[in-house]
């Protein structure tokens, strides 16, 4: 069974890992329903109680078959979901968190998810338009009225999440982390240590390719994510890369582990309110990667691959240019 943490001060307790369930209906290939609700189950039974989600995977789809995975377990885990865009024809169109779109999404996402609170609830990507001060005060009253526990960002920046905390505490800040991609080092970590706020780091395996099962771009249907929103995956850049997921894997072989487990090892060894959400669709991945929360990377092990990422800097951004705009913001 997985060890629990505690997200942040405000008290939010999950799993040590988390099950990113975005690939179950959205950017990576077909849906597999079956095989998504039968990897959920098996989650629960590995310990891992930790579901993260969002209106827009799908669009709605995602929430829909977490609903109807969890309706009889809703007791036993915890639900991540989020807000902050505008979804029109099935299509992402912009972003959006004024006060009285917030209600409307949540409204709606615990329809779909069959339940009558979510545990932590994400402003998916910062709106520009919308003061911050009144998207946390929005979050704040639908806390006093039971329908959200916890209050959560999503790629903010510095600034966004000291001014969000000051009116509704912050429990954790979900952005892109992992051995190869250390845009937080420098601020945001120390930020989140001194407001005492955890991270959940998502495509903690660089979107497989940290795992070494990685394609070219090109390889991917033409509807899978990696096909053409990873410049990492692309060209020159694929090869490139190449030679830090052969390091992880190096470092795997001795601890009979796989590259997989050692990259989140990495991130569970950071601090002990980090929660990484591997996403997956099968149950022999979930389980694999599940294993990481019992192996222990040597101080050794922790410097080799910090040398690395400084001796080959990884190649290419880690979004497109318009993907990348709605970051750190």
């Amino acid at each position: 069974m997985l060890t629990r943490r505690t997200l942040g001060r405000t008290g939010l307790e999950v799993s040590s890992l988390g099950l990113g369930c975005m690939g179950m209906s959205h950017a990576y290939g077909e849906p597999d329903d079956v095989e998504s609700i039968a990897t959920i189950h098996r989650a629960i039974e590995l310990g891992c109680t930790f579901f993260d989600t969002a209106e827009v995977y799908g669009p709605y789809t995602n929430e829909e078959l977490l609903g109807r995975a969890l309706k009889d377990r809703r007791d036993s885990v915890q639900i991540a979901t989020k807000f902050g865009f505008v979804i029109g024809e099935g299509l992402f169109a912009g972003a959006d968190s004024r006060p009285a779109h917030i209600r409307e999404v949540v409204e709606a996402s615990l329809r779909r998810l069959q339940t009558d609170r979510i545990d932590l609830l994400y402003q998916h990507r910062v709106d520009p338009a919308v003061p911050i001060e009144d998207v946390a005060g929005t979050v704040r009253d639908l806390i006093a009225e039971g329908k959200v526990l916890h209050f959560g960002l999503s790629e903010a920046g510095a600034g966004t999440i000291r001014r969000a905390h000051a009116v509704q505490p912050v429990a954790a800040l979900q952005s892109e982390y992992s051995i190869w991609e250390r845009n937080l080092d420098d601020e945001i970590l120390p930020l989140l240590a001194e407001l005492g706020i955890g991270l959940v780091p998502f495509s903690p395996l660089g979107r497989g390719f940290l795992t070494g099962t990685a394609r070219r771009a090109e390889d991917y249907p033409a509807d899978d994510f990696r096909a053409k929103g990873d410049p990492r995956l692309q060209g020159e850049n694929f090869d490139a890369n190449l030679r830090i997921a052969e390091l992880v894997r190096a470092i795997a072989a001795p601890h009979g582990a796989t590259a997989g487990q050692v990259a989140l090892a990495w991130l569970l060894q950071i601090r002990d309110d980090v929660v990484p959400i591997p996403g997956t669709k099968r149950r022999r991945y979930l389980e694999e990667n599940l294993g990481a929360d019992q192996l222990v990377l040597s101080a050794e092990d922790v410097a080799r691959l910090d040398a690395a990422l400084r001796d080959h800097a990884v190649s290419g951004d880690r979004y497109g240019s318009a993907a990348l705009a709605m970051v750190d913001r």
